[in-house]
């Protein structure tokens, strides 16, 4: 009997010490995911019926005001042959084929975006022309999808607002940027009392909210650039750290 006893007291102890070991069930669940902070803004964009030559017509277009504006936003982004860029939320390619041209049969454009129309449009767009330095990417909504310290310039027009879960996307650019590499948004200022309805409704924040944010990501801001044909975007540059 005192060894059944003992065998039951042995066989307890060991039980409680290796509970011990493992991490509550609590624990071991996953934190809640974070939600989005702008749900069903791209969704126009993700539509299978999504009609690229309408984009086109709303893209480029001489009242929009980053097209207006294109050859004075080129001039600020500062690109040099040789130069990797990554035009993230490229859309209909407007900046794409600018920065193909700019950097030259040495350099290298990486065309990302979440549409898949758009992207097919893309792809569609640089075998007519044969561009041979432009490579498309589907991104998702967390993610650039950008290989790691590839790029030497990030350029995010008028696509910032669309970044459902900026955290993550900015984490996904900074790590796909080379140490020193530079950040480029452009975006509307939502100012409160001024900008028109459309505008308040569309885009979730203003400049320094979104400065703010990129901020928190770990970049630098270089410059507030003034482009003096813009009347609601802005421009501003940031910086990756050269140690990174």
């Amino acid at each position: 009997m005192r060894i059944f006893v003992l065998v039951l007291v042995c066989i307890s102890v060991c039980s409680l010490s290796h509970s011990q070991d493992k991490p509550a069930a609590s624990d071991t669940k996953n934190k809640p995911a974070v939600a989005s902070v702008k749900p069903g803004i791209n969704d126009n964009f993700l539509d299978p019926d999504l009609k690229v030559d309408e984009w086109i017509a709303r893209f480029e277009v001489e009242s929009r005001e980053v097209y207006q504006a294109r050859d004075a936003v080129m001039a600020a982004c500062d690109v040099k042959p040789g130069d990797a860029v990554a035009d993230v939320g490229a859309g209909t390619g407007l900046y794409t084929r600018l920065f193909s041209k700019a950097v030259g049969d040495s350099g290298k454009v990486y065309a990302v975006d979440i549409s898949p129309k758009f992207v097919q449009h893309l792809d569609a767009q640089i075998k007519e022309a044969g561009n041979k330095n432009i490579t498309t990417v589907l991104c998702t909504s967390k993610s650039t999808m950008l290989p790691p310290s590839s790029v030497d310039l990030v350029y995010v027009c008028d696509t910032y607002h669309h970044f459902e879960f900026p955290a993550a996307t900015l984490a996904s650019i900074y790590r796909a940027l080379k140490p020193g590499g530079r950040l480029v948004v452009i975006d509307f200022d939502r100012i409160e009392g001024k900008s028109r309805d459309w505008l308040i409704t569309h885009v979730r924040a203003g400049k320094a909210t979104f400065r703010d944010e990129i901020k928190s990501a770990g970049f630098s801001l270089k410059k507030d650039v003034d482009i003096e044909s813009f009347d609601e975007n802005y421009f501003l540059m940031f910086e990756k750290p050269a140690s990174n």
